[in-house]
């Protein structure tokens, strides 16, 4: 499908690729990965034929249609709809002619192309996209102008998808997404038919919808097998093995130069020391992987606070006067809390975040912080904020100007701006550069709660983990809002779904919210298609009444599992006495050593009887629970 050979491209007198060159066979879903400003969206632009090369060659296979998004979001009073099917150019083409036609000859062959492009499913498989990044079919028939712009972007990628290219090329299609969004798209591309390359940061599109990475490594392609994960444990074995080899072959020098000090002044052995000699100078430098710089920061500690840090008690929020976006809200926010909101965009988490962030106003009901709180607010649209002229060093000392110049830096520093970065402007920031900038602003005052919205738009995937390590050594309490669920995974331990106009503990894990929202897909895009409704409906209400019966019994399952391992635990406990107690060699020594024992073994007895009763009611809970659902 696509050759890249020996290419080399500059930029500005700075070599980008030098001597790339990969094969991406027809079918094939390729990650395209590598450290911001590495040349992924160049080599994109060359692929497409926007820039040209300076030597070496770019080839697609004949006749191959290539699709990509965009990059200004569509506009104009036609419907979303009209938008994604006149992206079928041959399509739209088609059916104009076929209204003005007069050849019997023409008119028969308009109709056989058609049947051979499926047009007659054109407006459902439209509906279905559209559908699968977040519109229904009520938004599907309003004007564009209607929508922001993030949304009409989301329209954009929906037109590319519909038109199937061959090669489809997706640079971070994710950034206009929520996590419904995203989670669709995982999917859609695992199983498109066609060949993909996709630049992404998000760890779990690349593990779940690509079969091969693809890597710009020092200007080079390297082309992995498998997802990001097994990218990366590859090229971390990769590296670890050149330098066993580069070590050996150092020692073997060693040895070398070492014969030749000792014998080349000795007639006897000067043969034999020039020998080593010629032989030192053929031996070819073992080329090392460079371990490319990774990112690493860290927040500040708070000051410990009595709970609750914040509490809301049946409290309302929204923007226009007796027009509240959510109502009902009660939350109990504490030093330990890891807090994810999930939800549809447009159903109300920034909202969320931003009541409690003091940019809302609450409406009704109560609102109480603890009078020593300090809160941090991340929202992505702040980078229009930052002052490009300016650098990280005077934006922070505008902030605190009653700080000494070290303390200044030390923070800085600790969020990757170190010496002369911290002076560096902003409009020579990269957009992760300028995010990181955003986490060192917010937590300045050492805040006692993180409301993050949004924060890995601009981060790649080793600035992505760098803020997970952050974030789960950081000792305060975070609100988190994200797209991307490997990171709400691996730091959110409470989880609240939000959505008609509330928010609401939800007691399962990312994997049940993925099913949840597969269901969800599946019953609308059966709607979409134009199935029978009574049947579409019925199925939709099983699917609701299975994911609520999940729901239920998530807390008696997970009260089960918690009751079961502390049985375990004593019943360790209780083996591990047992075999003191049956060495020999402990009734030899001393006799209160043995009644400790003995006593201790009572005890645990005793807590394992009651951890086994405390299972057997949890375990026949559950079951009671499964069986009346």
């Amino acid at each position: 499908m696509l050759h890249i050979n020996d290419l080399t491209y500059r930029i500005g007198g700075r070599v980008l690729l030098e001597g790339a060159t990969a094969v991406i066979p027809k079918g094939h879903r390729v990650g395209l990965v590598g450290r911001n400003g590495s040349g992924k969206t160049t080599l994109f632009n060359l692929i497409a034929g926007d820039l040209a090369v300076d030597s070496g060659e770019i080839r697609l296979r004949p006749l191959a249609r290539l699709g990509r998004v965009a990059q200004e979001a569509p506009s104009g009073q036609h419907s979303l709809i009209e938008e994604v099917l006149a992206a079928d150019k041959e399509r739209a083409n088609l059916l104009s002619e076929a209204e003005t036609a007069q050849d019997p000859h023409r008119i028969a062959e308009i109709h056989t192309r058609l049947a051979d492009i499926d047009a007659h499913s054109a407006e459902a498989r439209a509906a279905t996209i559209l559908n699968g990044l977040g519109f229904d079919a009520e938004a599907q028939k309003r004007p564009l102008n209607d929508f922001s712009g993030g949304w009409r972007m989301r329209v954009a990628l929906a037109a590319t998808l519909f038109t199937q290219p061959d090669l489809l090329l997706l640079d971070e299609p994710t950034n206009h997404l929520d996590l419904e969004a995203t989670l669709w798209l995982e999917n859609y591309l695992a199983a498109y038919p066609g060949t993909v390359l996709v630049i992404s940061h998000e760890r779990s599109l690349l593990n779940r919808s690509v079969n091969e990475i693809l890597h710009i490594d020092q200007g080079k392609l390297v082309r992995y097998t498998g997802g990001y994960d097994r990218f990366e444990r590859t090229r971390r074995e990769k590296m670890e093995l050149q330098t066993k080899l580069v070590a050996k072959q150092m020692e073997q020098r060693r040895h070398i130069q070492s014969f030749i000090d000792r014998f080349r002044s000795k007639a006897t052995k000067a043969r034999q020391a020039q020998s080593r000699l010629k032989m030192l100078e053929r031996m070819e430098p073992i080329a090392t992987m460079a371990e490319e710089k990774t990112v690493s920061f860290s927040f500040p500690k708070p000051s410990p606070l009595s709970p609750p840090l914040i509490t809301l008690d049946n409290a309302s929020v929204g923007y226009e006067p007796n027009k509240p976006i959510l109502s009902k809200l009660n939350l109990y926010v504490d030093m330990e809390d890891r807090i994810g909101l999930l939800g549809a965009n447009g159903n109300g988490k920034s909202t969320l975040v931003k009541l409690l962030a003091d940019k809302l106003k609450i409406m009704d009901g109560k609102l109480r912080k603890s009078s020593k709180l300090k809160v941090a607010y991340f929202a992505q649209h702040q980078t229009d904020e930052l002052i490009l002229k300016s650098t990280p060093y005077a934006h922070m000392e505008k902030l605190m100007p009653m700080a000494v110049e070290a303390k200044i830096r030390a923070h800085l520093g600790r969020f990757g701006f170190p010496g002369d970065k911290a002076d560096t402007k902003v409009e020579n920031l990269s957009g992760g550069e300028k995010a990181r900038l955003l986490f060192a602003l917010m937590s300045r005052e050492d805040p006692h709660v993180m409301l993050l919205d949004e924060p890995t738009n601009h981060l790649d995937v080793d600035a992505r983990e760098a803020l997970i390590q952050a974030l789960n050594a950081y000792e305060g309490a975070v609100i988190l809002v994200s797209h991307d669920s490997h990171l709400l995974e691996l730091t959110c331990d409470r989880l609240l779904l939000v959505g008609d106009g509330q928010c609401a503990p939800f007691d399962c894990d990312m994997d049940d919210y993925k099913r949840l929202l597969l269901e969800k897909s599946r019953a609308s895009n059966a709607a979409a298609n134009g199935e029978d409704r009574a049947k579409g409906g019925k199925k939709k209400e099983d699917r609701r009444d299975r994911a609520a019966q999940r729901a239920q019994l998530a807390p008696l399952k997970k009260a089960e599992q918690k009751a079961e391992k502390i049985m375990e635990e004593w019943a360790e406990k209780v083996a591990a006495l047992q075999e003191r107690l049956a060495d020999p060699k402990l009734y030899d020594g001393p006799a209160d050593k043995l009644t400790e024992l003995q006593k201790s073994l009572g005890e645990a007895e005793k807590k394992l009887e009651a951890a086994e009763e405390a299972w057997m009611a949890a375990h026949e809970a559950h079951e009671e629970a499964k069986t009346a659902s």
